[in-house]
């Protein structure tokens, strides 16, 4: 066998060795990669248990129950904070990998600033990953996501995104309890309310009880005794107390829920009964105006207008209101009267 031939065929041997290497590497990274930056959990039905900590300390545990979604086994969810966040992690895409020169950046940021999402199928850990910040055009956000085989991190942090969507996820992954919570009052359809009880404590003699005998008969007495009222608004107004929310619930630690707490005192007092003698009490407080409120009005208003403080589910919490829900039930018996 001539001498270049023995060449070329070693050369040969040596570019099929190297192009397997190669290959069987190739595929390694590829593998490593996909598996790195495998976000999104589709089957968000089967999703049980989310848990959310942040690096300032701050977490919470939200299970799916028979009663709905619960935080912390304490509070009732918010639908629609629950229902954006499952959306998210069943439709989070990664946008784009993060370059050498960013990489050391980029988790040098997560370290000091992230939230770590945790999320459970049938009481079993189906995925985990961190959440970061937003990119510098606030398009895209930062993420690196867990080795659940290992518990260990993998080493490649992503951008990530939902197409379609203009703007950073990070905010949807929120550690603060009291934007979890439900800002559900009351929700009470008519055929389930047996007593309805308005107290005006600053305008005692304004008050009224309604009594639901059935769908078709109704009593209101006050304080002069039995009434007459105008039907159909007395059945407009008894469908008013399904879906009624507060716009904001109060922190307990807030300053206004201890003034509130202390020394307040209510100017009125709603209590529904419904048809198994369960209570539902909701009382209601003025809020002081701003300066700027009567500015804007042009009126020294001795209360806020437009809002107001109600406590509510047994004394056990304070949320802020609007007028705008609550002014169409808080009448005085008037309201019922007949039209002369």
């Amino acid at each position: 066998m001539k001498k270049s031939t023995i060449v070329i065929l070693t050369f040969l041997v040596a570019l099929t060795g190297f192009s397997i290497y190669v290959y069987k590497n190739k595929s390694k990274t590829t593998t490593i990669d996909k598996e790195a930056s495998d976000f999104k959990y589709k089957d968000t039905a089967a999703v049980d248990k989310i848990f959310l900590a942040d690096k300032e300390g701050k977490q919470l545990l939200v299970e799916r129950t028979a009663n709905g979604w619960m935080l912390d086994c304490k509070f009732h969810v918010r639908p629609d904070v629950i229902e954006l966040l499952l959306y998210t992690i069943s439709s989070v895409e990664v946008k784009s990998p993060v370059s050498k020169l960013g990489k050391t950046s980029a988790i040098k940021i997560m370290s000091a600033k992230s939230t770590k999402i945790e999320i459970y199928s049938k009481g079993k850990k189906v995925k985990q990953y961190f959440v970061g910040h937003p990119t510098q055009d606030h398009t895209g956000t930062f993420m690196l996501l867990t080795n659940l085989e290992t518990d260990e991190n993998y080493e490649e942090p992503f951008i990530t995104h939902i197409p379609g969507f203009e703007g950073f996820l990070s905010t949807r992954y929120n550690t603060n309890e009291i934007d979890w919570r439900d800002r559900l009052l009351i929700n009470l359809r008519p055929p389930q309310i047996k007593q309805i009880k308005m107290e005006l404590h600053e305008m005692p003699d304004s008050s009224f009880v309604i009594d639901l005998f059935s769908m078709q008969r109704f009593g209101l007495k006050t304080k002069k005794g039995n009434l007459q009222f105008e039907e159909d608004r007395m059945k407009q107004y008894i469908a008013y107390f399904q879906n009624v929310n507060c716009e904001i619930v109060l922190d307990k630690k807030d300053h206004v829920v201890d003034s509130l707490s202390k020394s307040a005192l209510p100017f009125a007092t709603l209590t529904l009964i419904d048809r198994n003698n369960n209570s539902t009490v909701c009382e209601f407080f003025h809020k002081q105006p701003s300066a700027s409120k009567n500015a804007e009005y042009a009126v020294e208003y001795k209360y806020d207008p437009d809002n107001l403080f109600v406590k509510y589910n047994n004394g056990k919490d304070y949320g802020m209101a609007q007028f705008y829900v609550f002014g169409k039930i808080l009448q005085t018996y008037n309201y019922f009267l007949p039209i002369k």
